[in-house]
């Protein structure tokens, strides 16, 4: 147990804590924790940056950028990264979209340059980022993601070689001596959440035990308690953060146990069962310290999972370059992209003008204003996990555009349905979004060429699979609709519906010679009602692209079709019917004619004449809108010339 120096056990008024196997907060009312991750900042990741091997570590990144603009220049860099990165706005946002926490990765050379040395500079970073999180009232857990000498041998803990942290006592003890200046700095700060002591430890010990961590935590803990009674500790498992055996029992009455979740399933219980055994059997909290790049459908049902059993969570990352899985995806440059491309290849090295004007233009687009904000990963986290209900991603109107992959924000079977839409097999495994593009969901997107597309187009499809939109139609009447559809050398078929009730038969895609090769197929005409209504386009077999659905308003609720006349006298079957509480009836004359349209109800009284006029060959098509009449079978009836014809129509409310 450690033991307490000068500090007073009590907590002062808002110091989140461990209560039993919750955490509470300073009025000791459960608290559950909701974070986002502030990856790559403090941490460069090469997958975040574009680099490769070996240049995907901080040290390796840092190395990449001192050979395109030299030693001097690359601390100027590095100074103007960690101003551009992560700015007040991004917490401002974070705040607003819901999230109470961040978690800060940071490398243990941002604050500490020696033993016993410590970076000022460093220590200005986590004190405007704490400024700004009491300002916005959300905690702040500061996390070492890498140690000295590394507490695992990845990119991720900026491992140089032997010796690792668990192969040098004096990396051991460093570590708890700059655990211990930290909280020195915060003991008294109640926006700091607490301290998770060691990210992802992944070490083979000897004898297969995971003592030598508990130790380290124990030691950690220790030295932190000299100066820092308030604040929670959290302890993460060995490999990778799963890893609990050995560590029990817990070395302290605040402290909690973060395990990371990633790229398995959570239809049930069993992913995390013995994380909950562990916190029932020790008595001590549970916190999912980090988890994401998965697919938004993964995310919602993680989320649901995890605080269906009070488990608070982090959610990796806030920012990447051009990517989906993430709140902000950060464009790419096209001169950094040559620097990319240099690190990752070689050939001619770029001059240091080039580079520095490079990465200066690049630095710009991490303002959160120039990245793209990713409404469905925040949809996907907040409101998903609890509701079946779907939300529309855009302002879906009618008449005008429906672009396909601007399909409704929600859980797969609802919002969409895609038969691969997660990844539950690990890294690099399923590709649940082949395209990996605009959006995180399973729908497969990708770029798009077509002239009137707003750049992306929905693609591998699959027979059974479907895309739902929440529309809205300013304007009632009849509409011509046409879909915007490419496929390979097979083509493809596919249906609307409207409202749940099937529009036509499903319609072919032809053959067009490739998947950016653009046709147009001409659905026909329908009526619609104004308001919101649910748009639904199914895949009824495989292997076609479609990009937009048309809805081009006719001028008029009478309209003549195209020539040539059609050949004989006809009167259709209303469509939609059963109807409610509008439907369109279509006829045909071949030539000139008195036209009468009327509608009947059941002991044949007249209800509405929709028809009495001279005509000229064509079709014509009338919408019915029997809003003011009750449910029930009516009939409708054509006479043109000696022609005439009686058909039966059903409203239903």
């Amino acid at each position: 147990m450690a033991v307490f120096l000068g500090v007073s056990p009590l907590r002062a008024q808002g110091y989140l804590h461990a209560s039993g196997i919750y955490i509470v907060d300073g009025n000791n009312a459960p608290f559950l924790l909701r974070g986002m991750g502030l990856g790559g900042w403090l941490v460069p990741e090469g997958y975040m940056l574009g680099t490769s091997p070996p240049h995907d570590s901080p040290t390796g990144f840092r190395q990449a950028i001192e050979s395109v603009i030299g030693a001097e220049n690359t601390d100027a860099f590095f100074t103007m990264y960690r101003s551009a990165y992560v700015r007040r706005a991004d917490i401002d946002s974070i705040a607003r979209w819901g999230f109470n926490s961040v978690r800060l990765p940071f490398h243990y050379g941002i604050v500490a340059t020696s033993p016993g040395v410590y970076n000022e500079s460093g220590f200005a970073i986590f004190d405007s980022l704490l400024s700004w999180c009491e300002q916005d009232h959300i905690y702040l857990i500061l996390d070492m993601h890498c140690a000295p000498g590394g507490q695992n041998t990845g990119n991720i803990s900026d491992y140089q070689g032997p010796p690792s942290l668990w192969e040098s006592a004096a990396y051991q003890q460093w570590t708890a001596e700059i655990w211990k200046e930290i909280a020195r700095r915060y003991a008294t700060r109640q926006w700091i959440g607490g301290y998770d002591l060691l990210n992802e430890t992944a070490y083979s010990f000897p004898g297969g035990s995971n003592a030598p961590l508990r130790d380290l935590f124990v030691r950690i803990t220790d030295s932190i308690r000299t100066v820092d009674g308030n604040h929670l500790v959290f302890a993460e498992g060995n490999n990778w953060a799963t890893d609990f055996s050995n560590l029990t029992p817990p070395w302290d009455t605040n402290m909690a146990w973060s395990f990371h979740k990633y790229w398995n399933d959570n239809s049930d219980p069993t992913s995390i069962l013995t994380y909950m055994s562990l916190r029932g059997n020790s008595g001590t909290p549970l916190w999912m310290g980090e988890s994401g790049e998965n697919s938004n459908e993964w995310f919602a049902e993680a989320v649901a999972l995890l605080e269906r059993y009070k488990i608070g969570w982090s959610w990796w990352t806030l920012k990447k370059i051009e990517s989906i899985a993430c709140p902000l995806s950060v464009h790419q440059n096209s001169n950094y992209a040559v620097l990319v491309h240099y690190w990752n290849n070689g050939g001619t090295p770029p001059g240091t003008a080039f580079a520095l004007t490079a990465l200066s233009q690049q630095l710009a687009l991490y303002d959160p204003s120039q990245c793209v904000f990713h409404s469905d990963f925040i949809d996907a986290l907040f409101r998903a996990p609890f509701t079946t209900d779907t939300r529309a991603f855009a302002a879906n109107t009618i008449p005008g555009t429906i672009h396909a992959v601007q399909f409704d924000m929600g859980r797969n079977g609802y919002a969409y349905y895609d038969v691969d839409f997660q990844n539950v097999s690990g890294p690099g495994g399923s590709t649940y979004n082949s395209g990996g593009q605009y959006r995180n969901d399973g729908v497969d997107i990708e770029a798009c060429t077509d002239a009137g597309s707003i750049g992306y187009n929905v693609g591998w499809t699959a027979a059974g699979e479907f895309l739902s939109y929440t529309v809205q139609v300013e304007r009632e009447g009849l509409y011509d609709i046409t879909v915007r559809a490419s496929s390979g050398a097979n083509g493809g078929s596919a249906k609307l519906s409207w409202d749940g009730t099937d529009m036509a038969s499903p319609f072919m895609i032809p053959p067009t010679g490739g998947w950016q090769a653009w046709t147009s197929v001409d659905l026909g005409s329908f009526a619609l009602d104004a308001g919101t209504h649910n748009l639904r386009i199914s895949m009824m077999s495989a292997g076609f692209n479609v990009n937009r659905v048309i809805f081009t308003l006719l001028p008029s609720e009478i309209g003549k079709s195209h020539t040539p006349a059609p050949a004989r006298f006809a009167l259709e079957q209303n469509y939609p019917n059963p109807f409610n509480p509008a439907t369109l009836i279509r006829y045909s004359i071949p030539r000139a004619s008195h036209v009468k349209l009327v509608v009947y109800n059941l002991l044949g009284e007249h209800v509405r004449t929709l028809v009495d006029q001279e005509e000229p060959s064509g079709s014509y098509s009338v919408r019915f809108d029997a809003s003011a009449l009750s449910s029930g079978v009516y009939f409708y009836r054509l006479d043109a010339g000696s022609y005439s014809e009686t058909r039966r129509l059903t409203l239903l409310r």
